[in-house]
């Protein structure tokens, strides 16, 4: 089945990309939640025509992408969390728990735009990776530091 794509879906393409999917993908998935539209004559006719607004859709997102990468290169976070001795953790530092940090330093995001392999479960100084949008992909500074009882 071959179907127009109304948003830029990760795994088959951008907005407005023309793509052959498995029926039961499109028929089930992609059309009920209107990521994507059957890509017969008449909704070919109805792209050309939103094509124009797809591009500058995707131009403000592609401009609050970057000013969301840009605020979150310049960020630096102190996390506080209970250690031992040797500076292990006693819990972990997660995703959660640096979107909470992002959104008290005024920049919210999703914890699931965080890209963090594994929790974090020793003191010191990391480089997280944050998806802002697109293909931008900023690193935060998050620094770790033994909780002062």
């Amino acid at each position: 089945m071959k179907v127009i794509l109304r948003e830029d879906i990760e795994t088959l393409g951008k907005a407005g990309d023309i793509v052959k999917v498995a029926d039961g993908y499109g028929r089930n998935f992609l059309i009920p939640r209107k990521l994507a539209v059957p890509a017969d004559l008449r909704n070919l006719k109805a792209l050309e025509h939103e094509r124009r607004g797809i591009e500058a859709r995707a131009k403000k997102l592609r401009k609050s992408a970057e000013s969301l990468a840009d605020s979150l290169s310049a960020l630096s976070l102190t996390l506080a969390a209970k250690a031992g001795e040797e500076g292990k953790l006693f819990g972990a530092v997660t995703s959660r728990d640096i979107a909470e940090a992002l959104a008290g330093a005024g920049v919210a995001v999703d914890r699931r735009q965080i890209l963090l392999e594994e929790p974090i479960k020793q003191v010191g100084d990391y480089k997280v990776k944050v998806k802002a949008g697109g293909s931008l992909v900023p690193e935060v500074s998050v620094s770790v530091v033994a909780e002062q009882s």
